[in-house]
């Protein structure tokens, strides 16, 4: 059974799967407070969302940007529930060559806008005893074979472990606080085109999936508020593949 109506930041919600997950989340009752940097892109979701959004613009890299769109989620709604860390981008180089400014933009991206939006959240989900944070990593955060996109699996690892850190801090005082990891595939969204230094489009890479099959995952971990969640079937199977074939034991 679906849980009651919820009130869900969903960040990077201008397009892809955060804007999936909005309408998605909206569609079936929730109340949505959407965040990106894009204006007139966040404009066009929230329509979509048929009066159960409240836009915010802000950029999630920027820590007083942040803490801003937790003030002005509570001050809208009187409290929020759900907090989905969906900012991220991609990178195209090979690790060799990676420069300073490549691994700062994947920190940036990757991490610190995740780490920021727990930092700011958290107290306020401390206040009320219960709330859940989502962020949204990749495949690539469980096995490094995207060569090209090095610097972006390294950020995603970096994902990973600093949720599963946080979760298990949080839940020593605060145990109906849930800290969950959602690992999508390839997806057929702008991502690659929007690669820094450019890629390969996403949408004619093979075995993808479209945003509103990742949305529907996400929507499924907020009911069930499982911590750590593959959006395809065979997953685990494939990384233990993966593990086994260099030498790793299981």
């Amino acid at each position: 059974m679906r849980m009651a109506e919820q009130v869900v930041v969903v960040t990077g919600a201008s397009g892809g799967i955060g804007a999936a997950t909005a309408e998605l989340l909206a569609g079936q009752g929730h109340s949505v407070v959407v965040v990106a940097r894009r204006a007139d892109a966040l404009a066009a979701v929230a329509v979509r969302c048929q009066g159960r959004a409240f836009s915010i613009v802000a950029d999630c890299t920027k820590r007083d940007d942040v803490a801003r769109v937790v003030s002005e989620s509570i001050a809208q709604f009187g409290h929020v529930d759900v907090w989905v860390n969906n900012v991220g981008q991609g990178i195209s180089r090979q690790p060799t060559e990676l420069t300073d400014q490549d691994i700062d933009d994947m920190i940036r991206l990757n991490v610190k806008s995740a780490l920021y939006g727990m930092q700011e959240i958290l107290p306020h989900f401390k206040s009320q005893g219960r709330g859940q944070v989502i962020n949204v990593s990749s495949m690539l955060g469980r096995i490094p074979f995207a060569r090209f996109r090095s610097a972006y699996v390294g950020s995603k690892h970096f994902l990973n472990a600093l949720t599963a850190m946080v979760r298990e801090e949080v839940q020593q005082s605060h145990p109906d606080i849930q800290v969950s990891l959602v690992s999508p595939g390839v997806v057929r969204t702008d991502f690659g085109v929007n690669a820094i230094h450019g890629g390969p489009d996403s949408r004619q890479l093979p075995h993808s999936q479209s945003a509103e099959e990742v949305a529907a995952v996400i929507a499924g971990v907020i009911d069930s508020r499982k911590p750590d969640v593959y959006t395809r079937a065979g997953a685990q199977a494939r990384i233990a593949d993966y593990y086994a074939s260099v030498g790793v034991d299981p």
